[in-house]
């Protein structure tokens, strides 16, 4: 879609960057990393600075504490990361459990490994995980469950209730959880993101897999980290040397300064809340029905009012003949069930966002 868009000039709500430009004191911190001559490998698992500072803000959001020599990895962002995570704990034959909608590397990488995905399908309008249906997926053959919270593509969360029922579900078991929060700071409307750190059952059998590129507007510099418990980062460290061995090294150290700062990451919320806000508000009027995203910068769209088209044609007749560019949901659903819907990303400029609303009104 992203190629889609640049090919007639259609406005980019696809693909989940900002256009928007970096704060001028992490490029200021870069150049400064650069001239400092950290330009050369850096050690295999992150520059001490960048695991301490990523510790310091574990800690200070969820109460939990991770020692940053032993159970904290910066990876070449978080798609590295789940791979990773992966690759060293799924064996053929394994099980592992994924709700769809689910973000695209998910499936592919348990299979590589011979694993075998269960999918389950995310329920109502409110994708919300049916709990008796995951504990009916549950088997002997089950070696993990992939969760994504704040959600892509649907922009829902997790909330306390869902991780206290998965909790109790896979205490008598030895299943893993990988945990996908890559937007832990798009949370809106006063919610908590609920990381798998703040429960101590999970936590102990739990990859966190986070994104510097989705908090700091940086998606091209491809920085991101994981959080485990010992015995299960030396597993994921042995992969993490052989697909990449180390990550940017002048990028660790700009980040690792530029974290010094918490009201970096804590005003993110607010800050995505008023693009949100700006978007839908500015379609008000049309025939496009929705629930506000409650986390990440992804906004859905029902189009059922307008066309009964499928996603797939309606996303790129909105691309070539109209000129605003979405995701199709089919495409992330089990069996690629369509419901009319589109994604669009709103982590754009006003004026970005005000040109695509006034477009899609019109519809």
């Amino acid at each position: 879609m992203s190629q889609m868009a640049s090919d007639t000039g259609a406005i980019n709500l696809s693909q989940g960057f900002p256009d928007f430009g970096v704060a001028p004191e992490l490029i200021r911190l870069m150049q400064e990393a650069l001239e400092q001559n950290h330009n050369q490998y850096a050690p295999m698992a992150g520059i001490p600075a960048l695991r301490e500072a990523v510790a310091k803000m574990t800690s200070s959001l969820y109460g939990a504490e991770y020692d940053p020599d032993k159970e904290i990895t910066i990876t070449a962002g978080a798609t590295e990361a789940l791979y990773a995570a992966i690759a060293c704990s799924v064996f053929p034959g394994d099980e592992v459990i994924i709700f769809k909608p689910a973000y695209d590397s998910y499936e592919p990488a348990v299979r590589a490994q011979g694993g075998v995905p269960v999918l389950l399908q995310l329920q109502g309008p409110d994708f919300r995980i049916d709990w008796e249906a995951f504990a009916s997926a549950l088997s002997t053959k089950t070696r993990m469950v992939i969760l994504n919270s704040p959600h892509n593509p649907t922009g829902t969360v997790l909330t306390r209730d869902d991780l206290q029922a998965l909790d109790t579900l896979l205490r008598p078991t030895d299943v893993l959880v990988l945990s996908d929060e890559v937007y832990q700071h798009l949370v809106f409307d006063g919610d908590t993101h609920q990381s798998v750190c703040r429960f101590p059952g999970l936590r102990e059998r739990s990859f966190v897999c986070a994104s510097f590129g989705k908090t700091f507007h940086i998606t091209g510099w491809k920085m991101g980290y994981c959080l485990a418990p010992a015995a299960l980062m030396r597993e994921f460290r042995k992969l993490h040397e052989l697909l990449i061995f180390s990550v940017n090294h002048p990028a660790q150290h700009a980040l690792a300064a530029y974290m010094e700062n918490a009201s970096h990451y804590e005003t993110l919320g607010g800050f995505f809340q008023k693009k949100r806000d700006l978007f839908l508000s500015a379609l008000e009027g049309s025939r496009f029905r929705f629930t506000p995203a409650k986390g990440t910068y992804f906004q859905l769209l029902d189009y059922s009012a307008i066309s009964s088209e499928g996603d797939l044609a309606f996303s790129e007749y909105l691309a070539r003949e109209v000129g605003v560019a979405s995701i199709p949901i089919s495409v992330f659903n089990l069996n690629r069930e369509d419901h009319r819907q589109l994604r669009f990303c709103f982590a754009k400029t006003r004026d970005t966002l005000l040109r695509a609303a006034e477009i899609l009104r019109r519809l």
